[in-house]
């Protein structure tokens, strides 16, 4: 069986070089005859195949003859394509070879999908023969049972990836660099599929290798959106059409390791492979002209951010099952959904939202995020000039590590390990870096220790010691990407109405509706604990869920949704109780942003600092003008502004410049371009031409010693 099983391997790779070779063939095609040609050839490697399923799957005489009777049915019918179109399609300007300047003619749409789905064809009949004649058993459950088995096992998966891995070889002289390097992550993710072997190392290795690559290509993906603001509408619909097949892949493939059906896994590699050769056979479509700036483009932006956050998600879920099996294997709390309409509706929503909070809240989706974001805020960071900004924004890197990831799984773990299920105790939460649990037990101590702590950090130096430093949210906002979504604020008819430090109707209705909650919640969790009453909500403290549902699901659903409702909305739309009662100290405070010279920002027509800020405080120019300074309680200390200053005039005042200015130490100079028409040097009377020369001597004749 050994000697079968190689040889067997030696035909599935002979295979992955033909049709390699083929695809190549019909993109590089000078005519459509040739095209038609190397297509016919794929086709006829697949029909071949169809025999040996046939006579495998039950061998005898008769269904030998079957098999070889369909398979050269198929031929001759593929024969009947082919004449005719040699005979009736051409490629435009006749059937002469395209001059070499001019290169191989573009493929038309339908004979890219085609091409497409022969490869795919082909590749699982490819399977199916290999594994029917090895006897391995095909699951008898109908189309989506086969296709599983077929699909999901390693000679299509392997072979497939290898295919992938030589098509980009062979056309990387007709592909964008950009491409090459995304089409090569998708093979390598191709190739480390968990469900193509048994066992427990490649599963879990594949998990490891396949999500270590994911986090790199999603990285590479925002970074490239932040470099190119504009590119070819082609590539705009793949990037979508990839991710949201990761996206898809990424639920299988949790589906697969928690329930243990690989179905979903199977149609997402059907899909990705249709994506794939869909884009390899029409490569010119990469190169063409630029489309519209993707920051004009509210539904493509945000359908990009959805697939991405979804395949996030689950890859998160993914890894805490595989790292973690004794805290999430069987831990998600899924209904059955069985019974009445009514009931399986209920259930469903409830198995969707625990399966959200808890993904989203565990350890390894946090630490998957940190270092997706967290790479971005470095990429930013490179690009800071303002000494001020790079300490904040490596505070905010180090608070991220510590307060999302280090407190909550592993101090916790090793100094309290007796301390009740979080799910049990009202908190704050330590993803603010300023959380109490467990050292305090009632729920007053809790919420009025954290809100103590908050409020003299805020008076001191402004919220955004939580909104820009211990909060894991500025994180996420302020990398290179998500930071240039900031147009959002300005350019979308929601973000529209929370520009500016006055708070609108919409604002008012968010704030009073989250701090409603918050009381409410707060009391029924305190009465709780008097044994008043006993009200949970699905077995959670109230002040627990509602924490839960603010950060473990209502920020993300807003973060996706940054395309319609603007960057930062956790401020802007001051739906963050904790950045609402920050906001209420910040009154009191020392921070304010200041000019140097009111006189730079009157002369001044860029406007620079209001469209750098994340939260849309488009007023404060004209409180620069005025008053040289500008105070509002929205206002995050993101400096943003500060950087985009041109002319170094701004800057942040909190309580360091106030003990500075009492003690008459000198404050920092500007850094920047000086601005030509602030306070020009006054110019100097026209001099007569004899006061030049001397008077009375000839134009141009000079005085003795005169320079």
């Amino acid at each position: 069986m050994s000697g079968t099983v190689e040889l067997l391997a030696a035909v599935a790779l002979l295979m992955a070089v033909l049709t390699a070779v083929l695809v190549s063939y019909v993109v590089e095609a000078q005519r459509r005859a040739q095209s038609w040609i190397a297509m016919f050839l794929l086709a006829m490697m697949g029909e071949m195949w169809i025999s040996v399923v046939i006579y495998f799957s039950s061998p005898s005489g008769s269904r030998l003859v079957t098999g070889l009777s369909v398979s050269g049915a198929l031929m001759v019918a593929t024969v009947v394509p082919l004449v005719v179109g040699l005979a009736r399609e051409r490629f435009p300007g006749g059937d002469a070879p395209a001059g070499p300047a001019s290169g191989p003619p573009r493929l038309p749409l339908s004979l890219g999908v085609a091409t497409a789905l022969l490869v795919l064809a082909n590749e699982f009949l490819m399977s199916w023969g290999i594994q029917v004649t090895l006897g391995t058993a095909i699951a008898s459950g109908g189309a989506l049972a086969t296709l599983t088995a077929v699909v999901d096992s390693p000679w299509f998966l392997f072979t497939m990836a290898a295919e992938m891995l030589l098509s980009v070889y062979l056309l990387r002289h007709r592909l964008p660099r950009a491409m090459i390097g995304i089409l090569l992550a998708q093979s390598a993710i191709m190739l480390f599929s968990p469900p193509a072997l048994g066992g427990t190392v490649w599963p879990a290795l594949a998990i490891y290798v396949s999500s270590a690559v994911m986090i790199g290509l999603f990285v590479f993906l925002f970074e490239f959106l932040y470099r190119h603001r504009q590119f070819a509408p082609a590539l705009a619909n793949y990037l979508v059409e990839l991710v949201g097949v990761y996206g898809l892949m990424m639920a299988g493939l949790f589906v697969w390791l928690y329930f243990g059906s690989g179905t979903l896994f199977g149609l997402s590699i059907v899909l990705e492979m249709v994506v794939f050769y869909s884009a390899v056979a029409r490569p010119d479509g990469f190169s063409a002209g630029p489309g519209t700036p993707w920051q004009l483009r509210s539904d493509w932006t945000f359908a990009l951010l959805s697939f991405v956050f979804v395949a996030e998600l689950c890859m998160g879920a993914v890894l805490s099952v595989q790292l973690d099996p004794a805290d999430y294997l069987g831990g998600f709390p899924f209904l059955p959904l069985s019974g009445a309409a009514g009931t399986v509706v209920l259930n469903a929503v409830s198995n969707g939202f625990w399966f959200f909070a808890t993904a989203a809240a565990s350890s390894w989706f946090l630490i998957m995020m940190g270092l997706e974001m967290g790479t971005l805020v470095v990429l930013k960071f490179r690009e800071t000039r303002n000494r001020e900004n790079r300490i904040r924004l490596g505070l905010m890197m180090g608070s991220y590590a510590a307060f999302a990831v280090f407190y909550p799984s592993i101090y916790f773990a090793l100094v309290f390990p007796n301390a009740p299920n979080p799910a049990t105790v009202p908190v704050l939460g330590w993803s603010m870096g300023i959380g109490s649990y467990p050292l305090a037990i009632g729920v007053f101590g809790v919420l009025l220790l954290s809100y103590a702590i908050t409020g003299a950090l805020t008076v001191l130096f402004g919220r955004r010691v939580i909104c820009s430093v211990f909060c894991t949210a500025p994180l996420m906002y302020q990398g290179t990407t998500i930071d240039a979504m900031k147009s959002f604020n300005r350019s979308t008819r929601i973000g529209h109405k929370y520009l500016g430090s006055r708070f609108s109707a919409a604002y008012s209705i968010t704030t009073g509706a989250v701090m409603t909650a918050l009381v409410g919640t707060s009391i029924l969790s305190y009465l709780n604990s008097t044994g008043a009453t006993n009200i949970t909500i699905q077995g959670n403290d109230p002040s627990v869920f509602f924490f839960v549902l603010s950060f473990s699901v209502a920020w993300y659903v807003l973060f996706v949704a940054i395309p319609y409702v603007g960057n930062y909305n956790c401020v802007t739309m001051g739906w963050c109780y904790t950045g609402t009662i920050a906001q209420a100290f910040q009154k009191v405070g020392f921070f304010k942003l200041k000019v140097r010279d009111r006189q730079v920002c009157r002369d001044c027509r860029t406007l620079d600092c209001a469209k750098g800020c994340p939260v849309g405080l488009v007023d404060m120019v004209g409180h620069f003008r005025t008053k040289g300074e500008y105070r509002s309680t929205k206002c995050c200390g993101v400096g943003d502004c500060v950087e985009a200053c041109p002319y170094g005039n701004l800057y942040i005042h909190d309580v360091r410049h106030w003990i500075r200015d009492r003690l008459g130490l000198p404050r920092g100079s500007a850094r920047g371009t000086t601005l030509p028409m602030v306070r020009p040097t006054a110019a100097a009377p026209p001099v007569p031409p004899t006061q030049l020369a001397g008077e009375g001597a000839p134009l141009g004749a000079r005085k003795s010693g005169t320079p």
